[in-house]
């Protein structure tokens, strides 16, 4: 099978993050040569005797181990692909690969990315459209967030036609990493999924993501962008051209892993589980019994769809009584989740929260250590909360989620910024 236009547009927007202009306005040919000769003789070949022909070279690429989980599930799941998921398993794998081969040499300014996209999408709608799509910055919407399957507001990707779409795929890909582009629309999918166990069910619809702009897009002022719907959010708001919030950032996957049918095996957040598991077993015995706090994991993370959230307890064991392997794990924990966004973003998150100080993160698990069997662990900083469960429908169902106390939406920093900087809010 040959890829066809639209889905050639959809992962070159976003991996390779060039578009600064309607899409509308780019041939097929004028995409293919921003994109260079590897692009093309990738597109122009069946895919799937691409990927068989590239063996386990596939997974010799300078990745985390975790993140190599990421390409064998899309691998996997394209394997047995029907032609309906085909059809977008194609573009998500190759945003994938062609995101760890070539991103940096696309890397521009991210927030002046954001900026383009968040234009180009809005004048993609029509009137209607961008009243639907369209809040003012300091509207209560942009604080209205969660992670459960509801009617929300915004504009679906069910409302969108093709290009709109295309725009829509190029913003919310705009501030993500590679890998979590992947997780995102992966997790959007996983609804086809639970509509085939629930017979149907009406609540489960891929195209029923919401898109959201607050405020107007530009390099002054405030404004501020959503993707959401079940098992995904993801929030950004910019202030004078940089980048004050990039949380809450919420991933679930139900199931959490696919365990019959055509695409068994597939775990979408399998990343999150191992990176946490993986400290565990860095941990001794005696450090281990410090870290797990009780033996029944939560129903949910604490957190939850909370607007806003305060530190937690602080139990489990905490950083400075690691020594130096078991804290390089530990932090590669809190690097898996801050890499969600695109690596210029990622830096200075993690930049933030080493400023803040790593003596007093503390680790926490919850529940049993056996797989496939209810669990939760939790990494708590000065300034921010990771959360991790997989307890529902008999521990297949994860939630993880990365807040910050004073940075969600941008509130705190944004009050400090006005205080300094007087201007308009809108």
């Amino acid at each position: 099978m040959r890829w066809e236009i639209l889905d050639v547009k959809v992962f070159l927007g976003a991996s390779s993050r060039f578009l600064n202009c309607p899409l509308n306005h780019l041939t097929e040919q004028e995409l293919l040569f921003k994109r260079g000769e590897f692009c093309h003789d990738l597109l122009t070949q069946d895919f799937n005797f691409w990927m068989s022909s590239q063996g386990t070279d596939l997974f010799q690429w300078d990745v985390e181990p975790v993140d190599r989980s990421v390409l064998y599930n899309m691998k996997l799941f394209n394997k047995h692909a029907s032609s309906s998921w085909s059809s977008w398993t194609k573009p998500l794998l190759f945003s994938i690969l062609t995101g760890f081969v070539s991103f940096s040499s696309f890397a521009g300014n991210p927030t002046v990315e954001m900026q383009q996209a968040a234009k180009n999408f809005l004048i993609s709608l029509t009137k209607e459209q961008s009243e639907k799509a369209a809040f003012g910055f300091e509207d209560e919407e942009r604080l209205n967030w969660h992670f459960i399957p509801k009617e929300r507001n915004g504009l679906t990707l069910k409302e969108m036609n093709s290009a709109q779409r295309l725009h829509a795929h190029v913003l919310l890909s705009s501030g993500l990493s590679a890998r979590a582009y992947g997780q995102a629309l992966t997790v959007m999918r996983l609804e086809a999924i639970l509509k085939d166990l629930e017979n149907g069910s009406p609540t489960r619809d891929i195209d029923k993501y919401y898109f959201s702009i607050f405020g107007e897009p530009s390099a002054c002022g405030s404004w501020g962008w959503r993707v959401e719907g079940h098992h995904l959010s993801v929030n950004f708001t910019i202030v004078d051209g940089a980048l004050v919030a990039a949380t809450p950032s919420f991933y679930g996957s139900n199931p959490a892993e696919i365990r019959t049918g055509p695409h068994t095996g597939l775990k979408v957040l399998a990343g999150e589980e191992e990176i946490g598991r993986a400290f565990m077993k860095s941990l001794s015995a005696e450090k281990s019994s410090k870290a797990v706090i009780a033996d029944k994991a939560p129903n949910d993370v604490f957190s939850g769809g909370k607007r806003f959230v305060d530190p937690l307890e602080i139990q489990g064991i905490q950083y400075k009584d690691l020594d130096a392997a078991q804290k390089e794990a530990l932090e590669k924990v809190i690097h898996y989740y801050v890499n969600r966004l695109r690596p210029e973003l990622a830096e200075a998150e993690l930049d933030a929260i080493h400023d803040a100080g790593l003596e007093t993160v503390q680790f926490a698990w919850m529940g049993s250590l056996v797989r496939n069997e209810a669990h939760y662990y939790r990494v708590q900083g000065p300034t921010f909360l990771l959360e991790y469960d997989n307890v529902q429908n008999d521990a297949n169902h994860v939630h993880a989620t990365w807040r910050d106390f004073d940075g969600d939406f941008g509130i705190d920093l944004l009050a400090e910024h006005y205080k300094n900087y007087p201007h308009s809010k809108n």
